[in-house]
Parts: structure tokens; C-alpha cells; sequence
């Protein structure tokens, strides 16, 4: 089980074993439930596993979507970059990680893609499902599209079918962006059926959510541990 540190004036969820590291930049849940189990697995893995809050000790622990969401409204890009950067010093510096990836699902998905761009620390990017439409809302300042081919590290990106946040023309781009990079493998999951935010065990009652579910995370965490090992 994890503990919350105190980084500078943000609080974070650590699941902590050794010196390979992953950033975690959580959905619209925030570090509710389903997160920290996935940190608790990473650490299970091998991997110590560091928490981004996105909401101030809000999440589905105490808060209803509806509310999470009209908090997401107000997020500014580039505070939530600098405290992404905080917590990949203290992964580095505190904590003595070698080696840091990062990971997001849905809105984290789409900082993961940013922070990777910006960071060369990042030894690699998984997004699942990532929030990256190019229709940009009023509270993105920056195209993660565009800015994806600026990542050197590797990248496994999970996108699927039915994703109704960003349209099947934005994922091909995302991929195009990607695949133009000379530096950087990518990774590609495509699941038919599927919905955006197929990963958050509530949706699973779909069986297509389930499977694609089931066979998206091990080839992840695979992906991860060969790339902070």
C-alpha cells in the first residue's frame, strides 16, 4: 500500500520499492481508488510509482464526476506542467530513480504526451485512451498532437474505436505525428468497440471494455518495465 508525501506545496500518492520510476497523471477520477491500485501494482512490478493530483484531494472518493469535471474546466496547462516536473524532480532527486516514465489515462494521457515533449528525463510516454482533440477546448493552451512528435522516448498509445472525445481522424493524426519521428519507437493498441476511458474498471460491464482492458495493460506494463528497468 501507498502512502501521500508533501512535494513542495502539492500532495502526491507514492507507492515507493526502488530506482525504477513511473509518473502516474490520473483521468477524471483523480487518485481515487482505481489509481492507487494501479500504483500499488507498479510497485508490485518492481516499479516505484509516484501520483499526480490533478484536483487538490478531490477525486471519486469524494467528489461526483460532474464536479471533477468543472474542476478540469479550470486547469491551467502549464501549472499542471510545472507540478508534473516537480514530482519528476523528486522521482529523480529524492527518491533516487534511475529511470522515469510516465503514464496517463484520458486527461493524463494527453499531459503525458506534453510532458514527454518538454522533459528528456522521460525515459518513456504510455497513454491510454489520451484527451488530445484537435478541436481544442478553452482550457487547453497546447495541441498535444502537434507536440507528440517532439517526444525522443518511446511511446505505446491505447486508443479505442468508439472514443466519442476524440474522433478516429485525430487518433490518425496523433499517429502520424508519431510515426514522423525519428527518434522514439511507437506502440500501438487499437481496440474496435471500445470507449474512451475503456480502462476504469465501471465500464467494464461491457464486455468489449473488459477485453480490450484485459489484453491492453499486460503488453503496458511490459512496455514500461523494459523501459525504467
Amino acid at each position: 500500500m501507498g502512502v501521500t508525501v508533501e512535494v513542495g506545496e502539492q500532495a502526491a500518492y507514492l507507492a515507493r520499492v526502488g530506482r525504477a520510476g513511473m509518473l502516474l497523471l490520473p483521468m477524471i477520477t483523480g487518485i481515487g481508488e482505481q489509481v492507487r491500485e494501479w500504483a500499488d501494482e507498479l510497485a508490485g512490478e518492481g516499479i516505484t510509482a509516484l501520483v499526480w493530483d490533478p484536483f487538490k484531494g478531490r477525486s471519486l472518493d469524494n467528489s461526483t464526476r460532474e464536479e471533477l469535471s468543472g474542476l478540469l474546466k479550470q486547469m491551467d496547462d502549464d501549472t499542471a506542467l510545472a507540478e508534473q516536473a516537480e514530482l519528476l524532480d523528486y522521482l529523480t532527486g529524492e527518491l533516487g530513480c534511475n529511470k522515469v516514465g510516465v503514464i496517463g489515462w484520458c486527461l493524463g494521457g494527453r499531459f503525458a504526451f506534453l510532458l514527454g515533449a518538454r522533459d528528456q528525463r522521460v525515459a518513456s510516454v504510455t497513454a491510454f485512451h489520451p484527451t488530445v482533440p484537435s478541436n481544442l477546448p478553452p482550457h487547453h493552451t497546447y495541441d498535444a498532437i502537434g507536440e507528440a512528435a517532439g517526444i525522443t522516448a518511446p511511446v505505446l498509445v491505447s486508443y479505442p474505436s468508439a472514443d466519442t472525445a476524440v474522433p478516429n481522424a485525430d487518433f490518425e493524426a496523433l499517429q502520424t505525428a508519431l510515426q514522423a519521428r525519428t527518434t522514439g519507437a511507437t506502440f500501438t493498441q487499437y481496440f474496435p468497440g471500445a470507449v474512451h476511458g475503456f480502462t476504469d474498471k465501471s465500464r467494464h460491464d461491457n464486455e468489449v471494455n473488459a477485453a480490450a482492458y484485459k489484453l491492453a495493460w499486460p503488453q503496458a506494463l511490459a512496455f514500461m518495465k523494459s523501459t525504467v528497468a
